[in-house]
């Protein structure tokens, strides 16, 4: 997997797609970068800036992910109380 571009990298090469002067392709050849590539970060760029409203933000994905986490542990909380409570319920009620 080659590494990550920087994000002033990204933002430049969006910059440069938008002017218009040269084609996509010829922009992401120039930039080493294939053509879908670029054609991402343009995409991601548009929904982040609010050009585009058929996906999320980056700000919405981040947000979503937290909130995905955060119901995962609190799913697993709930799943340790319930057994500690049957098993102290458990516990209580048998004779010793």
């Amino acid at each position: 997997m080659p590494r990550p571009h920087p994000p002033e990298f990204r933002q430049r090469a969006v910059e440069l797609a938008r002017m218009g002067e040269k084609p996509v392709a010829q922009i992401a050849e120039d930039l080493g970068i294939s053509d879908s590539c670029l054609r991402n970060w343009m995409r991601r760029a548009d929904l982040d800036e609010g050009r585009r409203n058929d996906g999320l933000s980056t700000a919405d994905r981040d947000e979503l992910v937290k909130l995905r986490r955060e119901l995962w542990v609190a799913k697993l909380e709930v799943e340790i109380l319930k057994r500690a409570t049957a098993y102290f319920a458990a516990e209580n009620v048998l004779p010793k």
